[in-house]
């Protein structure tokens, strides 16, 4: 399917609107979130690369803020499990709407793949099934602190021995001094990938209220409250990371 180019914040705006995962950012989100966040690309092969070793027969794989279902693809790609099925679930209508195309577009090139459910719904609302991998990519960090640790202990309630939590974040930095550089060198990757200094400053402003990253420590503080026995990192590249849960 083709792939429109991201020139949302190209033009000044009057006023920034906060950001949100409308039709115009469905439009153009495959290009801005690989010309945005370093990497995107390896954490989501490898998303489905780590599945296939926690997944197991007769479970959920859950891609939780599914956007365009990219990790839910790769999770079909790698994952070859009997009675195993993978839900992505999204809060965005047009996001859902878009998804679905771009699986259909998948079911005609590949055979034997993963029965998918694509869910229009409230991540916090959701009533787990039984899950050996959920997959939360850069979702995290859009839900109010508050209820992160409220959504990641019913993850834990819901993983089987044996399964795994794969979250993928924006870090902050507890240090001023490392938090300013690696911010620094995140706008370098923004600039190199053709965004000029009007989009990268607009951006910020929409975003500011509405995606509020957290630090390495604290998600690690909040995934060992949320039940979780071991916490690794397994990739980082600048001021963005995934790591691994274990229950």
């Amino acid at each position: 399917m083709k792939h429109n180019p991201d020139r949302i914040f190209a033009t000044p705006h009057a006023q920034v609107a906060d950001f949100a995962f409308n039709e115009d950012v469905v439009r153009v989100f495959p290009d801005m979130i690989k010309r945005s966040v370093p990497g995107y690309p390896t954490i989501v092969e490898n998303l489905g690369v780590l599945a296939a070793q926690f997944a197991q027969p007769h479970s959920v794989l859950y891609d939780l803020g599914s956007s365009l279902g990219a990790v839910t693809q790769a999770l079909r790609r790698h994952v070859q499990i009997a009675d195993c099925r993978v839900i992505a679930v999204d809060n965005s209508a047009a996001m859902v709407e878009r998804c679905r195309e771009y699986l259909h577009a998948q079911d005609s090139m590949f055979q034997e793949l993963l029965p998918v459910e694509v869910r229009e719904a409230d991540i916090l609302a959701l009533q787990f099934e039984p899950a050996s991998l959920v997959a939360l990519n850069f979702t995290l960090q859009f839900i109010q602190p508050e209820q992160r640790l409220g959504l990641l202990q019913r993850i834990h309630q819901a993983l089987l021995p044996g399964g795994a939590l794969i979250l993928s974040e924006k870090l902050r930095f507890n240090d001023p001094a490392e938090h300013a550089l690696l911010t620094d060198l995140h706008i370098a990757f923004k600039r190199a990938n053709g965004y000029s200094e009007l989009e990268i400053a607009q951006k910020r402003s929409a975003l500011e209220k509405v995606m509020l990253p957290d630090s390495l420590e604290e998600h690690r503080e909040r995934l060992l409250a949320a039940g979780f026995s071991q916490v690794l990192v397994w990739f980082q590249c600048l001021n963005f990371a995934s790591l691994i849960a274990l229950p």
